[in-house]
């Protein structure tokens, strides 16, 4: 099965998506191999870090040619509103896959058959395999192993959401138990559906319906408690394609340039160095060019979490 990666990666990149035989093939690996991943990766930098995709699959090829290093840090929301949902998860399957300790993948709240139901990614499945339901079938099951957060140099934790009151310590993380599919509420929702709010302190519950806004205090205990640095998560549109947030503890990251082809946002990345050091490496829409920004405060533009899972 190893010797068919290069191929599926070849086919993938070209756009063309895998045959059914082949791409059940891929999930079933990929299931094989998250299984034995920790609820919380540990990961060494330097790193790059990346959130949303949604299913934008040209602009993850764009953002592949970025000066990125080696190690890749995916946060979720892979697939649901892009049009090309089945490709860009399977693309980042394949790469988890040939290249395992240099590409790392971890639970966003549209990785979950609540979401995919409703914003698209259940329809494009049957649509590109005629029907044929053991494709959103196997993708749903792969999605249940993936980790729910990763540690970087023990000093910056990443997360797709947010955090949770039922979360002060790490170990709690690493202990939910996460092969299943995104409860309503509680902790693990928390960590997948939870957004900052920098005009409040403590926890309020979220307009999305799920999940918590939290403020600069919340993050400032939690980074103590936890002898942590920064917090870098995805989950909330950026204009400028990131955001920073309660003096620099805090980042949100976005990876969809021209949202839902309509937004007009940028996107970017977070490289992580050595030393912690993060360097915001903007883009815009496949095809466009790009930026840098090192450890700059980015624009407090971001599109209101209400209207938007």
């Amino acid at each position: 099965m190893a010797n068919d990666l290069p191929a599926w990666f070849e086919r993938l990149s070209k756009s063309q998506p895998l045959d059914v035989t082949s791409l059940l093939r891929l999930i079933a690996l990929s299931k094989e191999h998250l299984a034995n991943q920790p609820t919380l990766l540990d990961l060494p930098a330097p790193i790059t870090i990346c959130g949303d995709i949604h299913g934008q699959f040209s602009d993850l090829l764009t953002l592949m040619t970025l000066d990125i290093g080696q190690r890749i840090l995916f946060l979720g929301d892979f697939v649901d509103r892009g049009s090309h949902s089945v490709e860009t998860i399977s693309f980042l399957l394949v790469r988890m896959i040939r290249f395992p300790e240099s590409t790392f993948l971890i639970r966003g709240n549209h990785e979950s058959r609540q979401t995919t139901t409703v914003y698209g990614f259940q329809t494009e499945c049957d649509k590109k395999y005629n029907g044929d339901t053991r494709v959103y079938k196997a993708f749903m099951d792969v999605f249940d192993y993936l980790p729910l957060g990763a540690l970087v140099n023990n000093q910056l934790l990443a997360i797709h959401g947010g955090l949770s009151p039922a979360i002060h310590y790490l170990d709690q993380i690493r202990m939910i138990n996460r092969v299943m599919e995104i409860p309503s509420d509680g902790a693990f929702a928390d960590l997948v559906w939870s957004d900052p709010e920098p005009k409040t302190n403590g926890f309020h519950l979220s307009p999305r319906g799920a999940g918590y806004m939290f403020g600069g205090d919340i993050v400032e205990k939690f980074l103590h408690l936890n002898d942590l640095q920064h917090i870098s998560r995805a989950h909330q549109l950026c204009m400028e394609g990131y955001q920073v947030l309660f003096r620099d503890t805090l980042s949100t990251i976005w990876s969809a340039p021209n949202y839902c082809y309509r937004f007009g946002n940028l996107a970017s990345v977070m490289s992580v160095g050595d030393h912690l050091e993060r360097e915001y490496k903007i883009f815009q829409q496949a095809g466009a060019t790009t930026q840098s920004k090192l450890d700059a405060p980015a624009a407090t533009d971001v599109v209101d979490a209400g209207y938007f899972t």
